[in-house]
């Protein structure tokens, strides 16, 4: 069955939407999108053919739906999260008196703490890089910024070599929502970015016209964000790394350390780019958990099970 030509308009206005007022990624529309013509092919199963003539009890029905299909409790809320916004988006169109996903429950997450490597694990894996060779360089160069800075895997691939300047120590990130943001990078990234700029970029551009992107494949093309998983994913593999590392774990890393040194959270929030407080709180829970591992593994009184004795 063809999408009804109302559902067509609607997705088409909030597509428009999202890239044009929103500014929002390709990645971030493309995935709206997707979430959305799945709820629209089950309604048209259905014979409902507008957003219009959607109800509560046609959200709670997709989302038991989705269950039935196994999808996880996050992707479900994710699901829902792009229609509530889309039917959001209708309302002040006024395409829609109301917003028939707003009183749907969302999945109750189960809570998932952030991995982290510890300091140690950090230098282990930045040593692997062959740094004998362009391509060694830039590898130990993507490492080294993700976790000087804390930056998004998708705001290191949109570095420009105007965006990083090495004697001052700093970068200039393009994060969600066209912020920019003013992140340091830290002495140990800024020597392998120059090792990078003198000995690296110029020998994988190979004379090819340049388009003033920082981090580039062998063949002197813009680095994607999927080829620097696959850059982590081969460390990983190659050296039989007992580690659970992507290249988010490095994101996490940063924001972890930083609060273990003393960091203030609202500082770390403002690095990481967070627009709430709410989403940096989690790595407080991270540090705790580290806090109470050190002090039931160090203090004697800890736990009666490190006294091996009842004296009374």
């Amino acid at each position: 069955m063809d999408t009804s030509p109302q559902y067509q308009a609607e997705i088409l206005m909030f597509t428009r939407y999202l890239r044009i007022e929103k500014n929002a990624s390709p990645h971030t529309v493309k995935q709206y999108v997707a979430d959305i013509r799945e709820f629209v092919a089950f309604m048209e199963q259905h014979q409902i053919t507008a957003f219009a003539a959607v109800s509560y009890l046609h959200g709670r029905s997709f989302l038991a739906h989705l269950a039935k299909k196994g999808l996880s409790r996050r992707s479900i809320a994710r699901k829902l999260s792009s229609l509530r916004s889309l039917c959001r988006f209708l309302m002040r169109e006024g395409q829609l008196e109301q917003n028939p996903f707003q009183m749907v429950s969302t999945p109750k997450m189960e809570k998932k703490l952030p991995s982290f490597l510890y300091p140690q694990e950090v230098q282990a894996f930045f040593d692997l890089p062959d740094m004998t060779t362009p391509l060694g360089i830039r590898d130990r160069l993507i490492f080294e910024l993700l976790y000087a800075s804390g930056m998004r895997v998708s705001e290191l691939v949109m570095l420009t070599i105007q965006d990083v300047n090495p004697s001052m120590g700093v970068a200039l990130v393009y994060g969600k929502g066209a912020k920019e943001r003013y992140v340091p990078i830290g002495s140990y990234a800024c020597d392998i970015l120059r090792q990078y700029l003198e000995y690296g970029r110029d020998k994988l551009m190979a004379g090819k016209e340049d388009h003033g992107r920082l981090i580039v494949n062998y063949r002197g093309e813009p680095l994607s964000d999927r080829s620097v998983r696959r850059i982590v994913d081969k460390y990983v593999e190659t050296y039989a790394l007992h580690l659970r590392v992507s290249p988010h774990t490095f994101r996490h890393t940063f924001a972890t350390h930083m609060l273990n040194g003393g960091a203030d959270l609202r500082v770390v929030q403002e690095l990481l780019g967070h627009v709430n407080i709410s989403t940096t709180q989690v790595y407080t829970h991270v540090t705790k958990e580290r806090l109470r591992h050190v002090y039931d593994t160090a203090h004697p009184r800890a736990s009666m099970r490190n006294s091996g004795s009842t004296n009374t």
